[in-house]
């Protein structure tokens, strides 16, 4: 279990690790090809220092690594820009943001899936402006105008990554009391449902909810966020979030037992399509 941007050092070191191994090489051959001390790379391999995007790229040649996609998620995950701008652009609202949400962020923009269950409000790449604004509002005490403006900015400018090339791919289980909390008043909350509505018809979006007639479900400990990557299921990480920190899980047995209770989720949830019509049946009657 790691803090905040731990998380992607330690994803990063253990993915060249297992590069280097399937290189066939020590991490003493490593540092030798790349003009270094063995330290260092054992240092970048186990997460306990940070790593240059030069330097991941130069163990990259080093290894052979071929595979542009993972390439270009590994230097992602050193802080390269590269990738065509999906990357970094929260770094402008750096003043404004935790480290946590920050980290939350790089692994949004970065990842090819992902999968959450949410209980209490609607996933912040579905919200409109004013869903977004009441939310953070409510979320964040003592906050003035222009940082409640910088946030929800975040916030919406977060949902690029469902109009990017290839889109981010959302899977969401919602429950009920997402739907029928009134946030905002009942005019946001209406428009909130139609956004679901038309999101709810991009391929690339899955909805479900999960009604109250359910009853007692896997989901009732609390929301969480299944990320996924393309090249590699070994960066996959599970986030829990609290109210002041998030937590990332990691290891396979807690991936694989997040996994399995997001399935289970989803048999309990009504069918996409019935998702529709239960969210439609709401706000007609809002």
């Amino acid at each position: 279990m790691q803090h905040g941007p731990a998380v992607r050092r330690r994803k990063l070191g253990a993915e060249l690790r297992a590069l280097r191994t399937s290189a066939g090489l020590t991490s003493g051959e490593a540092a030798r090809l790349v003009g270094w001390h063995q330290s260092k790379v054992s240092r970048i391999e186990t997460g306990a220092s940070g790593v240059k995007p030069a330097d991941v790229r130069l163990l990259l040649d080093a290894y052979e690594v071929q595979d542009a996609q993972l390439r270009e998620l590994l230097l992602a995950l050193a802080g390269s820009d590269e990738g065509g701008g999906r990357h970094h652009w929260w770094h402008a609202y750096r003043g404004v943001l935790p480290p946590t949400y920050r980290d939350f962020i790089s692994l949004e923009s970065q990842a090819s899936a992902m999968r959450t269950l949410e209980t209490s409000v609607v996933p912040g790449l579905l919200q409109t402006p004013e869903y977004a604004r009441a939310v953070t509002s409510a979320s964040v005490d003592g906050l003035d105008d222009e940082r409640l403006d910088a946030l929800v900015e975040v916030r919406l400018a977060r949902q690029d990554v469902l109009r990017s090339h290839p889109p981010l791919e959302l899977t969401a289980v919602l429950d009920e009391a997402v739907l029928r909390r009134e946030i905002g008043g009942p005019e946001v909350m209406a428009r909130q449902l139609r956004r679901l509505l038309e999101a709810a018809l991009l391929p690339q979006v899955r909805l479900q909810v999960l009604p109250f007639t359910a009853g007692a479900h896997i989901g009732i400990t609390g929301p969480f966020v299944i990320f996924s990557f393309s090249s590699t299921s070994d960066l996959d990480v599970v986030v829990l979030d609290h109210l002041t920190s998030s937590l990332y899980l990691e290891r396979k047995e807690d991936l694989q037992a997040y996994t399995e209770a997001f399935n289970a989720l989803q048999i309990h949830a009504l069918s996409p399509e019935d998702s529709l019509d239960y969210i439609a049946g709401i706000g007609d009657g809002a």
